[in-house]
């Protein structure tokens, strides 16, 4: 079976409708100002509602206070809770006792070492993303990991990869790594922030073939 397909960044009707069409299982909406990709929780809660029952909808904070988190979550009462911060395994613990969502984790995949250290969520996050080392902004640069860090390690937790991950490669990064779920924004991408419908059925159509 093909991987699991997240389309993230989504902002627009249109864009939720193509990525449902073309056979994402999942799609991502961020709330998170300095973003090119944010979105506002009155717009994150429509387009959710939108995606209901056809999608599984995650909605990405970063380093939100308490007050924050539980606007949200009462606000956009999404599928998936997606931390991309610098989050503690306590504080994950807590929202996924006390919400009905999934708890995924973003970490960003520096060295060999970091997947020692993802053992700290374990009980925590129902999934970890891995994703390109932090920069500026976390996630959606456009930047990969080295993907041969992966291969062969057995996995404690739930996983997937992001940072980087376009039409052209995401064959080889299926293949290498062996990723269950693959998440793509910047990659679908004419301009930050500005989806590409053809570029997302491109995406799309290359992971079902793999």
């Amino acid at each position: 079976m093909p991987p699991l397909v997240k389309i993230c960044g989504l902002s627009t009707p249109e864009t939720v409708d193509a990525a449902i069409r073309h056979g994402a299982t999942h799609i991502g909406l961020v709330h998170y100002e300095p973003s090119p990709r944010h979105v506002d929780l009155a717009t994150a809660a429509a387009l959710r509602k939108r995606a209901e029952g056809k999608v599984k909808v995650a909605l990405l904070l970063v380093n939100a206070s308490q007050q924050l988190t539980g606007q949200a979550l009462a606000t956009v009462r999404p599928d998936i809770i997606q931390f991309h911060g610098s989050e503690t395994p306590e504080w994950l613990a807590r929202v996924r006792q006390l919400v009905p969502a999934e708890v995924w984790k973003a970490v960003g995949l520096k060295d060999a070492g970091t997947l020692d250290r993802v053992a700290k969520y374990h009980g925590a996050a129902d999934r970890i993303l891995f994703d390109a080392p932090a920069q500026a902004l976390p996630g959606g640069t456009g930047t990969r990991f080295d993907w041969s860090l992966l291969r062969g390690h057995r996995h404690a937790i739930d996983w997937g990869i992001a940072g980087g991950l376009t039409p052209d490669n995401i064959g080889q990064a299926i293949a290498e790594t062996g990723a269950p779920l693959v998440d793509v924004s910047s990659g679908v991408e004419s301009a930050p922030g500005i989806k590409d419908m053809d570029k997302m059925a491109a995406f799309l159509k290359a992971v079902a073939s793999c």
